[in-house]
């Protein structure tokens, strides 16, 4: 089993920044694959925002937020982290904390929820004008 725990989460406004963090369990994360994922209000589907093989490749960015938001991770302490520059109101949502324990992953199905098995709970973002 693998716990992750999200945190970070709050009130920003336009053009500001935020960071989120997760906190993992598990005694072999550094071969999990991590993903950012976040559902916006209104009835909207969750969608990925970025995602960071476990292998060392490059990360994984959702056009929406290329250029403005960064995924790294702290294997030894078993975090992975969200900095948010350049928030947009329309990055208001809930943002979740994933893992895949594959150790299979592909350029093509990294952003698809179907591979990560372990979820976090979800930090709310807002972004106020």
């Amino acid at each position: 089993q693998v716990r992750l725990v999200e945190s970070g989460g709050g009130l920003a406004q336009a053009g500001g920044s935020l960071r989120l963090s997760c906190a993992a369990s598990g005694r072999t994360f550094s071969t999990y694959t991590m993903g950012w994922f976040r559902q916006a209000p209104g009835g909207k589907e969750r969608e990925p925002v970025a995602a960071m093989p476990w292998t060392g490749d490059s990360p994984h960015y959702a056009d929406s937020v290329k250029g403005r938001f960064t995924i790294s991770r702290d294997n030894a302490e078993k975090m992975v982290y969200l900095q948010m520059d350049s928030l947009k109101v329309e990055d208001t949502a809930v943002y979740y904390c994933a893992a895949d324990l594959s150790g299979n992953w592909r350029r093509s199905t990294i952003f698809s929820e179907r591979e990560y098995a372990y979820w976090g709970q979800g930090t709310q973002v807002t972004v106020s004008s």
